[in-house]
């Protein structure tokens, strides 16, 4: 499998099975490793990066998860893959930007990215739609398993795994939750959910992790601590907060349709009309105009399939997407014509709003 043949299949973001959760879009959990008596990425010379990169990948392609996966070097990649594959969440931005020695192997459904010389010498991730904390940890833990058999990792006694940046150590687990809070946002509320999260040990970034804004409503939720403390008593501790926002945002949902549900679906509203017929959309805006037609779906306006094509929109409206469907570099202005051309024509085919405002007691949007 090319990495070509890899773009043009659907990810776990654009699957149909994210359109079955309403609020948490997708689930990842990253482990942190590094190979024993070699030094850290960002300290290795370049013959030592590139013997540690093929010493991963040649573990990598024997894991039973990893069969018929994309193996390749990132210099490989053109800037444009590379924007795809950060797109999707595959990547890290600070892979995209990395020095020769870097790779990353890619399972064929994309639900397993392993990335090679980022900041630590592995850096393995597991992806699921929706909330599905377990079955993520039990899928990384089997292959971080499978990996220890053939690759001497760095371990202490008493730190645990041994990590480039001190924050990893320990069991170098960050597990997080993609989450979209629409109404926690609108109603002013994410200020104070960011507080409380922090103060449980918990951390809230942009849609693509740190320093990125939060385009669309959606957040990440991830743990801060690594050491001292077990991976099923982080994840655990991760779900219960996850699942206390969950409710936060559906509070919300009810209180904002309790106090003026005409300015509810008026916002649903004017953004489907943009989105409809709009000729010039940035990625923020185009972004931010969805997450209200999904909330739309979420409170009934929309029929729930629409839900689906919504998640995928997110992911093909970013730059990189548009730009290979386009096969062709474009200017910014040259993007934010062709996005609003392609929501357009998937809006042409969605059904009209009913705005049906709901019965008092009715749950206003699906259980994860």
């Amino acid at each position: 499998m090319t990495i070509s043949s890899l773009i043009d299949t659907p990810s776990e973001l654009t699957d149909s099975a994210s359109s079955k959760t309403a609020i948490v879009l997708m689930t990842r959990i990253r482990l942190a490793r590094n190979l024993a008596g070699r030094p850290f990425p960002g300290w290795a010379k370049p013959a030592q990066r590139a013997e540690v990169l093929q010493l991963c990948r040649e573990a990598l392609v024997e894991a039973t998860a990893m069969k018929r996966s994309v193996n390749v070097a990132v210099h490989e990649l053109s800037d444009l893959e590379k924007q795809i594959l950060v797109e999707r969440h595959l990547i890290s931005r600070e892979l995209s930007g990395s020095d020769a020695g870097s790779g990353v192997v890619i399972n064929r459904d994309q639900t397993v990215s392993v990335m090679i010389n980022e900041e630590d010498h592995l850096r393995i991730q597991v992806l699921r739609s929706g909330l599905q904390l377990k079955k993520a940890w039990n899928a990384i833990n089997d292959l971080d398993s499978a990996l220890e058999q053939r690759l001497d990792y760095a371990f202490s006694p008493t730190l645990g795994y041994l990590t480039a940046c001190p924050t990893n150590l320990g069991t170098g687990l960050r597990a997080s939750a993609m989450m979209h809070l629409p109404a926690l946002v609108i109603g002013g509320q994410m200020e104070k959910v960011v507080r409380a999260v922090n103060q449980l040990g918990m951390v809230v970034r942009g849609l693509f992790g740190e320093g990125s804004d939060a385009s669309g409503s959606i957040f990440q939720i991830s743990n801060q601590t690594t050491l001292g403390e077990a991976e099923d008593e982080i994840i655990k501790r991760l779900q219960s907060v996850l699942q206390s926002i969950v409710e936060h945002e559906l509070n919300a949902r009810e209180r904002l349709l309790e106090a003026d549900p005409g300015k509810v679906f008026d916002k649903i509203g004017r953004a489907y009309g943009i989105l409809q017929n709009g000729h010039v959309l940035s990625s923020g805006e185009a972004m931010n105009l969805l997450s209200l037609v999904r909330l739309g779906v979420d409170l009934g306006a929309f029929p729930d399939g629409h839900r689906q094509v919504i998640d995928r929109l997110f992911i093909e409206a970013q730059p990189g997407h548009l730009q290979h469907a386009q096969q062709g570099p474009l200017e910014a202005g040259q993007r934010d014509l062709l996005r609003a051309e392609r929501l357009r024509s998937e809006f042409a085919n969605l059904t009209r709003p009913n705005f049906t405002y709901p019965a008092p007691g009715k749950s206003v949007d699906g259980k994860n």
